[in-house]
C-alpha cells in the first residue's frame, strides 16, 4: 500500500489556520492593530471600506521592519516575541503566536510598505493567496503601512457567512474600542468609507472613555485605584444611575489585554448589590496589572479568555476595590462584612512573598481592609464563590460568557372560555380580571400589551406601515459610534414603524418624526431605550434581525407592571388582545393570562 499522509501545501495550511484566527474583518483589525502597538507606535490609523470586506488598512509610526523581517513576518509561527518556552509565561506583548499575518495572507491580497527607523529606504511586498508576487525597495515614511484587500476571496463560502456591512462594521468598532481604551497614550483614528468615525487624541484614561463611550459619562465616573505587591487595579466604574439593561459598556483588561470573564463580571456586579436593579449591568473599565507568570493567556486563538493562577483571589481583589471606591465617593454607605480568612491563606498570596515583602503588603490600605472588620470592603464567602457555578450554569471553557440563550417556549395555553361581560377590573396595578363562561382569566397587563404590540409591528413591517407624526421641532440624537452603526442598520425598518430619522453628521441623527403614541419630548429616550432592548435580543443568534427588532420594540413600548390603567384603557387592551392571532403567550413564550375554572376553585375550598 502506498503512503497516504502528506504535508499540506502552505497556502491551504494558512487558510485552515485563518479559520481560527481570522473569523471576520474585525479579527484582522484586532491582529493588525495589536502588531502596530507592539511596534511601539504612538499614532495608529485604521481605514476600512465596505466594513473591511474590500479593504482593511492600518498605518502606524512604529519602529518598522527590515527587508528580511518584512518577508519573514508572513511565515507561519514566525515571531520576534518568543525565543524559548519560558517566554510563554512572561508575555507582555499583544501578539506572540506568529499566526496572524500568515493567516491574513492566506485569505486576502496583502500589500505591505515598511521602513525601519534610521534606514534610507523601505520595503514593498505584495502577497496573493500566500504567494509573494512582488518585493522591492520603496520610499515610504518610517513605520508600517499594511493593507489587506478582498477578504476571503480565496474561500468564497466563508465570505458568504459574513453579515451585513453595518453588522460587520459594528464588530470592527468593538475591536477598535477595546484597543483604544487600553492605550489612551496612543493616538487612534478610524475611517470608514471615507468618513472619520473616531479621532482620539492622546490623553488621560477618563478622557478616552468619554470620547468613546459618550459624553453621558462626563460627570458619572468613579475612579478605582488599588495597589498591592500581588495585583494593581485601576480604572473607572459608572455611578449606579448609568447601569443599563444590556451588557456592552463592561471592559476588563489584564496587562492591557481585553478579556471576557463572567466570573470577574460577577465580582463587579456584586459590588453594586442593592444599588442597581437586578436586571441591569453597571458600566466599568478596569485594568488588572499582574505578574504574567500568574496567568496563562495562551488558551484560545483570540486571547480573550485567560486562566489565572488563583481566580478566587482575583475575584476578591476586584470586588473589594470597586466597593472601596464606591464608598470613598459616598455612593454606598460603609458596610460591615464578615472576613473570609480562606482568601488570605491562599498560596498565591502568602507563598511568593519574602518577610520584607509581606510586611510592606500588610501596611497597605487594601491589605488592612482584608484583615480588619467594619470596613467598606467585602470578600465573598467561599460558599458563595462556589455557588457561581449555579448562577452561570455548567459551561464549557469555550462558551461565550456574554451569550444569552433564547427564551423558553412553553406549550400554548388552552383557551376554553370567552368573556361573558365587560366588568373588567385591574388588580395590583398589574393584572386584569376578566370573567369567562365558567371561570375567569387573570391577565398580565404587560404581557398582554407586548403581544398586541408585536402583532401590530409585524403587520406594519409586512404591508401596513405605521403613520409618522412629524415633529414641529426636530431633535438631534447623539450616539456612541457602536450605537450609531446599529441605528443605521435598523433605519429602514424603523421608518416602517413610524420613525423618521436621518443622519446628521458623525454619530448624530435628526428625529423628524415618531409614531403617534410616543409622547412629545420623549422621542430621544424612546429611541435610546429601543436600542438597548434590541441589543438584549441581539445577543441571541436564533432570531432574524427583523424578529429581534419586533420583539425589542414590543417589550420597550409595552405598559409596564405597576401602571394604573383607566377603565377605557383596560377595555381597549382586552379588546385588542382578543383580536390577536395568538393571544395566550408573549412573543417570547411567557403566558399572557392564567385561566381559573369555577369547578377547580370549588375544590380548593373543599366544596
Amino acid at each position: 500500500m502506498p503512503d497516504i499522509i502528506n504535508l499540506l501545501p502552505e497556502n491551504i495550511a494558512n487558510q485552515i489556520a485563518a479559520g481560527e484566527v481570522i473569523q471576520r474583518p474585525a479579527s484582522a483589525v484586532k491582529e493588525l492593530m495589536e502588531n502596530a502597538i507592539d511596534a511601539g507606535a504612538t499614532e495608529i490609523k485604521l481605514i476600512v471600506n465596505d466594513a473591511g470586506k474590500s479593504l482593511i488598512q492600518v498605518i502606524d509610526n512604529g519602529k518598522g521592519m527590515s527587508e528580511t523581517d518584512a518577508r519573514m513576518c508572513f511565515e507561519r509561527h514566525a515571531t520576534s516575541k518568543i525565543n524559548n518556552i519560558d517566554d510563554l509565561f512572561h508575555i507582555k506583548t499583544m501578539g506572540f503566536r506568529g499566526e496572524a499575518l500568515a493567516s491574513i495572507a492566506g485569505v486576502s491580497q496583502v500589500e505591505l510598505k515598511t521602513r525601519k527607523q534610521g534606514e534610507p529606504v523601505g520595503t514593498y511586498i505584495e502577497i496573493d493567496n500566500s504567494v509573494v508576487r512582488t518585493q522591492k525597495p520603496v520610499a515610504c515614511p518610517e513605520g508600517t503601512n499594511i493593507s489587506m484587500k478582498n477578504l476571503f476571496f480565496t474561500v468564497p463560502a466563508r465570505r458568504n457567512f459574513l453579515k451585513s456591512d453595518s453588522r460587520e462594521l459594528k464588530h470592527i468598532i468593538e475591536e477598535f474600542t477595546r484597543i483604544a481604551l487600553a492605550f489612551p497614550d496612543i493616538f487612534f483614528s478610524l475611517t470608514s468609507n471615507g468618513q472619520e468615525v473616531f479621532h482620539l487624541d492622546r490623553g488621560p484614561l477618563k478622557q478616552r472613555i468619554i470620547s468613546i463611550l459618550g459624553k453621558n459619562y462626563q460627570s458619572k465616573l468613579v475612579s478605582v485605584k488599588e495597589q498591592t505587591d500581588y495585583i494593581n487595579i485601576i480604572g473607572f466604574v459608572g455611578k449606579p444611575e448609568t447601569a443599563k439593561k444590556t451588557r456592552g459598556d463592561q471592559y476588563f483588561f489584564v496587562n492591557n489585554r481585553f478579556i471576557k470573564s463572567a466570573y470577574l463580571n460577577h465580582a463587579v456586579v456584586n459590588a453594586f448589590a442593592e444599588m442597581i436593579p437586578k436586571d441591569t449591568f453597571p458600566m466599568y473599565v478596569l485594568f488588572i496589572d499582574i505578574d504574567p507568570s500568574r496567568l496563562d493567556i495562551n488558551v484560545h486563538p483570540t486571547k480573550q479568555e485567560i486562566k489565572f493562577e488563583d481566580e478566587k483571589v482575583i475575584y476578591a481583589f476586584v470586588n473589594s476595590a470597586v466597593r472601596h471606591s464606591l464608598a470613598q465617593f459616598s455612593i454606598t454607605p460603609s458596610l460591615d462584612f464578615e472576613l473570609d480568612a480562606d482568601v488570605q491563606r491562599q498560596e498565591a498570596i502568602s507563598g511568593p512573598f519574602t518577610t520584607e515583602q509581606k510586611a510592606s503588603a500588610m501596611s497597605g490600605a487594601l491589605y488592612q481592609t482584608f484583615t480588619k472588620g467594619n470596613q467598606a470592603h467585602f470578600i465573598e464567602s467561599k460558599s458563595n464563590l462556589e455557588s457561581l457555578d449555579l448562577l452561570y450554569g455548567k459551561r464549557s471553557a469555550s462558551a461565550d460568557p456574554y451569550q444569552v440563550q433564547p427564551e423558553f417556549q412553553p406549550e400554548p395555553l388552552t383557551v376554553s372560555g370567552k368573556p361573558v361581560n365587560q366588568d373588567w377590573v385591574q388588580v395590583g396595578n398589574s393584572y386584569i380580571l376578566v370573567e369567562i363562561e365558567n371561570g375567569f382569566w387573570l391577565i398580565h397587563q404587560q404581557h398582554a400589551h407586548e403581544r398586541v404590540l408585536y402583532e401590530r409591528i409585524e403587520s406594519a413591517l409586512k404591508d401596513n406601515p405605521i403613520a409618522v407624526q412629524k415633529s414641529l421641532f426636530p431633535e438631534v440624537l447623539e450616539l456612541s459610534p457602536a450605537d450609531s452603526a446599529l441605528l443605521a442598520e435598523l433605519q429602514n425598518d424603523l421608518f416602517l414603524l413610524g420613525y423618521m430619522i436621518e443622519p446628521f453628521g458623525t454619530n448624530s441623527y435628526v428625529i423628524h418624526g415618531t409614531p403617534a403614541d410616543v409622547m412629545k419630548g420623549n422621542e430621544k429616550k424612546a429611541i435610546e431605550e429601543l436600542l438597548e432592548e434590541f441589543k438584549h435580543f441581539n445577543l441571541s443568534p436564533d432570531y432574524s434581525e427583523r424578529e429581534k427588532l419586533m420583539r425589542a420594540m414590543a417589550r420597550q413600548q409595552s405598559i409596564k407592571a405597576g401602571t394604573k390603567l383607566t377603565d377605557k384603557e383596560i377595555h381597549a387592551l382586552v379588546d385588542d388582545l382578543l383580536a390577536c392571532r395568538v393571544m395566550n403567550t408573549t412573543p417570547g413564550g411567557k403566558p399572557v393570562f392564567l385561566e381559573f375554572g369555577y369547578p377547580d376553585i370549588e375544590k380548593m375550598f373543599g366544596r
